[in-house]
């Protein structure tokens, strides 16, 4: 009689776990972060992130000093490395490699990458560059990464940043998913949020020092990761929302218009991108069209959250810039936020009112 083994035989999986995966639960479980385990290892915390994402071979060398610091035996970390690398190579021959290397040269903004540390330096060569790319999207397959990065990026197929550059625009997106894994969050919910709005919006008249870490410990206490990645060129984008996990959704923001009232009103966007819509969706802000009925429910949100319908009522009265201060100081909003609104319903010129707005680096701010 036939054993269940003989059967249906095991197949193998269709996806290799790097080394990386392991010192993500070693940090996790003990509150550790990269920077802190970099210094006990004496790397640099640029190498031990690419350790974390995949993207450098473990060697010996560092097997023996994570086995000092997590005292996981050095031949285990080892064996990780080569079942790792195995897998890789087994993965990498069922794909028509031709078709790889056109994907990585045409497509992904490898040379951007590299600068900003998500990619090695080297080795350069096609074969190298396409196990790569596919260990920073973290998939084994090109279909694969059509399905996640684009199949269900809704609002990539509705702008003009899908159709000029899809790769950057994923690119992007990976790097606030890997950045965001970072970010502990409690489960999301919704009336948590809700609940902490008011507040939300009282952070308006803070510098950015102060409220982007407000900002961030609001959302990451109701299961938001807020995190900064500055665009990819090609991508132009300001914002995006996607959900890590049914309990932990992601908001990014580029900072593209380096503006305090773009910044505000792209971050209420996202957020009633959580609050009201589905979780299967990526929600990417750039030139998006406005027919998108969900979109122009987020502009609504963000739109009537920083000013009331009812404040706004007074906006065709404000005829100079003492009467935005004033008006912005009564509803407790920052003065730029009335001067965008006013400039982009028609009340001021995109020329009057600019030197209310303030100039955001979030960059900076995000340390």
């Amino acid at each position: 009689m036939a054993t269940p083994r003989e059967l249906y035989p095991p197949t193998e999986p269709d996806y290799a776990v790097p080394p990386g995966e392991t010192i993500r639960e070693f940090l996790d479980d003990l509150g550790m972060t990269q920077r802190q385990l970099a210094t006990r290892l004496a790397l640099t915390p640029k190498h031990v992130n690419q350790l974390v994402q995949g993207l450098v071979p473990l060697s010996p060398e560092v097997a023996a000093r994570l086995e000092l610091v997590t005292g996981m035996p050095a031949r285990m970390w080892n064996r990780l490395e080569a079942d790792y690398q195995t897998s890789v190579r087994r993965l990498h021959q069922r794909d028509d490699f031709a078709e790889l290397a056109r994907w990585v040269k045409d497509e992904i903004p490898v040379g951007e990458l590299v600068k900003r540390g998500a990619l090695p330096e080297g080795p350069k060569d096609e074969r190298s560059r396409v196990q790569q790319v596919l260990t920073f999207f973290g998939v084994a397959h090109l279909e694969t990464y059509r399905e996640l990065y684009e199949s269900n990026a809704v609002s990539f197929r509705q702008s003009k940043a899908f159709k000029a550059g899809p790769g950057a625009v994923a690119s992007w997106i990976r790097l606030g998913e890997l950045k965001a894994q970072d970010v502990r969050c409690e489960p999301y919910t919704k009336a948590g949020i809700e609940a902490a709005l008011p507040r939300l919006r009282q952070l308006t008249v803070q510098p950015p020092e102060v409220f982007f870490r407000l900002t961030r410990d609001i959302c990451a206490a109701n299961g938001i990761a807020v995190v900064v990645v500055p665009e990819i060129t090609g991508a132009r984008s300001c914002g995006a929302t996607k959900w890590l996990s049914p309990t932990k959704a992601m908001v990014m923001l580029s900072g593209r218009y380096k503006k305090n009232d773009q910044l505000w009103f792209t971050f209420f966007h996202e957020l009633c991108h959580v609050i009201r819509h589905g979780k299967q969706e990526v929600r990417v802000e750039g030139d998006v069209s406005r027919s998108d009925p969900v979109e122009r429910e987020a502009d609504e949100f963000a739109r009537d959250l920083l000013i009331p319908p009812a404040k706004a009522e007074m906006l065709p009265r404000l005829k100079t810039l003492d009467d935005v201060r004033r008006f912005a100081d009564e509803i407790g909003i920052a003065p730029g936020i009335v001067v965008g609104r006013m400039q982009h319903e028609g009340y001021f010129t995109y020329k009057v009112g600019n030197k209310l707005k303030d100039d955001i680096n979030l960059a900076n701010a995000d340390g």
